[in-house]
């Protein structure tokens, strides 16, 4: 039987067994990477000795259920397979199950993606040889999860994120990116795409408050961080701690679209608040919203687009358990 046909209720785990890890893999991630890689992964997991069952999404969401469902059917370990999407369900499940204190569950990515920008702030090697080391570790800390409340449709909306939710242009591109996908593959997508959407984009009028901050104005970019990598390797909350009870807040106003293209080298290097139209601040709770009907603001998080403003952000200190390297911060 393909594996990929099974039901979750295949891979009941051996409860006397609390260290097999209940695997979900993202056959598309990557592009089609993590099909291409999975058997060369499972045969190095095998020689290990990993105690593994392993499942493969089929569809967008997928693997939210699979996570959900598998830690309210006993297992304690989940290991996810793909990039920061795979990486952002996963985490979802995790969190929304009701069986346990998600700090109760063991989580691990094996990152196979094309962005991978939150394993670069936890200093989670990509390469598989030294992936398999760290693993075998079996290190874990516990980092703060991301709560965005949206709208779609109409309706209210709740998302975790682990990494950074962005809005107003940052949205923008997600989206354009989603709706183009199969196009847009490789190292700088991201800073091609945002190069395609930067002519075509509106800034809207926008307002940001939160403890001790407010603004008012047209906002290029609203970002809100517990990791500090995001688009491929920008650091547009350079300020962001995985497990300080904050989150990382950048706003920034009015930016000329040619104001953009020179201050790109700031996205990368760390240094995007020496920009005199960049605040930065930090926060337990923010809110956005959009002043003009006419100009909605949209909201990704962790690369993926997911709707629209109001929008409001808080956190859940210290709510999910990490295996990672234990010299990183």
């Amino acid at each position: 039987m393909d594996v990929r046909q099974m039901s979750i209720n295949s891979y009941l785990p051996d409860m006397e067994n609390k260290h097999t890890w209940y695997t979900i893999v993202n056959p598309a991630g990557g592009n089609g990477t993590v099909q291409k890689r999975w058997p060369r992964i499972e045969a190095a997991l095998l020689q290990a000795g990993v105690r593994f069952e392993v499942v493969f999404t089929e569809a967008r969401g997928h693997a939210t259920e699979l996570a959900r469902n598998a830690v309210e059917s006993g297992w304690r370990h989940i290991l996810a397979v793909g990039g920061d999407g795979t990486n952002n369900e996963t985490v979802n499940g995790i969190l929304q199950q009701q069986a346990v204190p998600p700090s109760e569950v063991c989580y691990a990515l094996l990152p196979v993606g094309t962005g991978n920008d939150w394993v670069r702030s936890l200093g989670i090697p990509k390469r598989l040889s030294h992936w398999l080391d760290m693993f075998l570790q079996g290190h874990t800390s516990l980092q703060d999860v991301g709560v965005a409340d949206y709208h779609l449709d109409g309706a209210p909306r709740q998302r975790y994120f682990v990494n950074v939710a962005g809005m107003s242009f940052d949205a923008y591109v997600a989206k354009f990116m989603d709706e183009n996908r199969r196009f847009i593959n490789g190292r700088f997508s991201y800073l091609l795409a945002l190069m395609r959407c930067l002519a075509k984009y509106k800034l809207p009028p926008t307002r940001v408050h939160a403890e001790g901050f407010r603004v008012e104005d047209f906002c290029y970019t609203i970002n809100a961080g517990i990791c500090r990598y995001s688009g491929g390797g920008m650091q547009l909350v350079p300020h962001a701690v995985p497990d300080d009870g904050l989150l990382a807040l950048t706003v920034a106003k009015r930016v000329t679209k040619l104001g953009v293209l020179f201050a790109t080298p700031l996205f990368y290097n760390g240094k995007i608040a020496r920009h005199p139209k960049i605040e930065v601040h930090s926060a337990r709770n923010i809110m956005v919203e959009a002043i003009a009907e006419d100009r909605p603001i949209g909201l990704e998080v962790d690369g993926e687009f997911l709707g629209y403003a109001p929008v409001s952000f808080s956190l859940v200190e210290k709510a999910l358990k990490v295996l990672r390297p234990p010299n990183k911060p």
